[in-house]
């Protein structure tokens, strides 16, 4: 938690804080940090953070789809919440190493707190780490563009344009050139909107609002139909992904008070194997809980 606020709000700028009074000789700011889920009120620890150069304010909550209606009990939720802070993820099996083909061990490497796949011939270890996607939530006349996938996962299903950020580009840049490549939409970012980290599956969302600089825009190789929808005809019951369901909610939510307003966001979804929630797949885009839900 203390690492995400952090990142968050001394390196991005996206977001400013105010904190009690700075506790005497540390240069630290003390923060009490609550969340609700329906009526009941969960207190998590104080944290210490930097005073300097914070003002400002930020509301942070816990939510979970309300399309299950097996899911699970608030007290279920409140250690599940917390355990989302801690998670590594999804650990994935590697069986050879990337450098020289060797077989791997899976052990923890000296010095290290975690299990790493390590190559028995050359030591290398092989290090994972999570994916980055890019997007845009265009508005155009009040209407938000989207696409219909023509590539699995999810054919036939609708989604922003978005997709993976390539090396040697920023990720403002590479959600415009995905809305180039899914819609043949040039594009103007105007503001980060959310970040959104889905531990389980190793990747972080980072969704801009943008404008079209131009009314045009057609099906890009891996769309089979772009189109504008009105907020009320946006087709919840045929997204692709948790990501732009949660996307578009919180946009939905943000015009209706007036304003958008940054996000930031832990999608944890429920699946198999899970302690809580067993039987459901990640692919099931309406089975997560949106937790430490922060917004500028």
């Amino acid at each position: 938690m203390l690492k995400a606020i952090q990142i968050l709000g001394s390196s991005s700028g996206f977001l400013s804080y105010r904190f009690r009074k700075p506790q005497p000789n540390s240069g630290l700011s003390l923060i009490s940090i609550s969340k609700s889920i329906g009526t009941t009120s969960i207190k998590t620890d104080s944290l210490l953070l930097p005073a300097s150069h914070y003002k400002g304010c930020f509301r942070m909550s816990s939510t979970h789809s309300q399309s299950n209606a097996d899911g699970p009990s608030s007290s279920q939720l409140s250690s599940s919440s917390v355990a989302a802070i801690q998670s590594t993820g999804n650990i994935r099996k590697i069986n050879f190493c990337q450098f020289c083909g060797g077989s791997t061990k899976h052990e923890i490497p000296d010095g290290e707190e975690k299990v790493r796949a390590i190559c028995t011939l050359c030591g290398k270890i092989i290090y994972e780490n999570p994916k980055m996607v890019v997007g845009c939530l265009i508005e155009h006349d009040k209407k938000i563009l989207m696409c219909r996938r023509k590539i699995q996962p999810s054919y036939g299903l609708w989604t922003l344009p978005a997709g993976y950020m390539e090396i040697g580009e920023s990720a403002a840049e590479g959600a415009i050139r995905e809305t180039l490549e899914e819609a043949n939409a040039e594009v103007e970012v105007q503001s980060p909107f959310a970040q959104l980290d889905i531990p389980l599956i190793g990747q972080t969302y980072m969704i801009f609002l943008a404008k079209l600089k131009t009314p045009h825009f057609s099906p890009g190789p891996e769309s089979s139909e772009c189109r504008l929808y009105e907020l009320d005809d946006i087709p919840f019951d045929s997204l692709a992904f948790s990501s732009m369901l949660v996307t578009l909610k919180l946009y939905i939510e943000d015009i209706k008070v007036g304003r958008p307003k940054f996000h930031y966001g832990i999608i944890n979804k429920r699946y198999s194997g899970q302690p809580i929630w067993p039987g459901t797949s990640p692919s099931e885009i309406h089975a997560y809980t949106l937790d430490y839900h922060m917004q500028s």
